[in-house]
């Protein structure tokens, strides 16, 4: 009877260790998710704006353009120099680059981007294949537990 009891604790302790093993993987799973869609925005953000500096090169000075400013808003503005931009490149710093120079850094941060894209979600899927398997463990596990007190209470 002790050494029933003694695996009973056992497998107790190792459903308790599987859950919060489970619960730090699903908190992790969701901060992967949560960090792929903050990439994912960043890079529909750098497609704008690769698409923007294409429609840009084909204007000329003068130009009357639509300037976004946010919540779907625009102003009317009037292009004064058709070869220069001002491009983010990091750290809240931005220059002035031409539009050649400035599509070459928008490309690189977007590919960049992917690939850190491509690495969270590698890591999530391990992290939900763990999170998974663990799962089906605790549910083996508890099965077990609940046939061998089952059996006892016969």
């Amino acid at each position: 009877m002790s050494e029933t009891n003694e695996l009973a604790r056992n497998v107790e302790d190792e459903l308790r260790r599987l859950s919060f093993e489970v619960r730090i993987l699903d908190e992790t799973a969701q901060a992967l998710q949560s960090r792929m869609n903050m990439v994912n925005a960043v890079i529909a953000d750098l497609a704008y704006a690769a698409s923007t500096l294409e429609g840009l090169e084909k204007n000329v000075e003068g130009s009357e353009l639509l300037v976004p400013v946010g919540g779907s808003s625009y102003i009317r503005a009037r292009l004064q120099d058709a070869d220069k931009v001002i491009v983010g490149v990091g750290a809240r710093v931005s220059v002035e680059k031409s539009i050649t120079e400035a599509k070459e850094i928008v490309k690189k941060r977007s590919e960049e981007l992917g690939k850190t894209r491509t690495s969270l979600q590698q890591r999530f899927i391990q992290v939900a294949e763990k999170a998974n398997q663990d799962r089906a463990k605790f549910q083996e596990l508890a099965n077990e537990l609940g046939r061998e007190q089952a059996s006892l209470n016969v």
